[in-house]
């Protein structure tokens, strides 16, 4: 049975901890000893973005050490997954005690679509979810983890779920961390664009693997009066849909 270290994140604990428990029960239902490290926090990938690299530095060795006793580590989010995979060796690169440590760590570091499909071999799951879909392929996700076919085979098998694929699906959300809080009015005009391609599919399901660009689409798509659900991958996969979407609950709050 595999041991696997479940890296939350931060968007999952504070935002959406039903993608992290969906995520224990995908890999669970997969024959894997599941275990959520006590004490995680950041990955470091805001500080390491902004150009803060000591602060970067002082994360990533502690998620090293809290991960190295660990067979695999999967994350539900391909930008926190890049950043341990691709960038904490980088970090690390002349350093000759945390440089190794850090590669070690890389190399076991996967997505969780990506780990299920291509470590365990998954080719199906049981989930039912009536709805046309379309598909956001996130920036880190795709261009740092190779994640693309993945997630689309696994909702592929979902009972009752169509997806409709985005014309510009390689297209960025707009969110990109903190460029969202430095550059607003270019994030806005690019999640508007990807906002009018949902519409185009005619999909009334959004999903994704990242929480940052969900949420940054739910707002938009919340903003614009729009009835289109949006749910992260884990969630459709593992049937635990019945919460309400991502965006509904600070819109039924923001009504009362």
């Amino acid at each position: 049975m595999p041991t696997v270290a479940l890296f939350v994140t931060c968007l999952v604990d504070a935002f959406r901890p039903s993608v992290g428990m969906a995520a224990v029960k995908l890999l669970e239902d997969a024959g894997c000893e599941v275990v959520v490290p006590a004490g995680q926090t950041c990955c470091g990938q805001p500080g390491y973005n902004s150009g803060d690299r000591g602060a970067a530095v002082v994360i990533a060795r502690r998620v090293i050490a809290m991960l190295e006793p660990f067979e695999y580590v999967v994350v539900p989010s391909g930008s926190c997954g890049g950043m341990i995979a691709k960038h904490y060796p980088s970090l690390f690169a002349v350093d000759a005690d945390w440089g190794p440590r850090a590669k070690a760590v890389a190399a076991k570091t996967h997505e969780l679509t990506a780990f299920l499909t291509g470590v365990l071999g998954k080719t199906s799951v049981a989930a039912r979810f009536p709805a046309k879909a379309t598909y956001h392929d996130s920036c880190s996700a795709l261009r740092e983890m190779g994640v693309r076919p993945q997630p689309r085979a696994l909702l592929a098998t979902v009972t009752d779920l169509t997806l409709t694929e985005l014309s510009e699906r390689d297209a960025c959300c707009g969110f990109g961390g903190t460029f969202a809080v430095k550059y607003p009015d270019i994030s806005n005009a690019i999640v508007e664009k990807k906002t009018a391609d949902i519409a185009s599919t005619g999909a009334d399901l959004l999903i994704s693997g990242d929480m940052g660009c969900l949420l940054n689409m739910a707002g938009k798509l919340k903003r614009e009066g729009s009835a289109v659900q949006v749910r992260h991958v884990a969630e459709v996969l593992a049937g635990m849909t019945d919460s309400p979407a991502i965006g509904e609950a600070r819109r039924s709050e923001s009504s009362t």
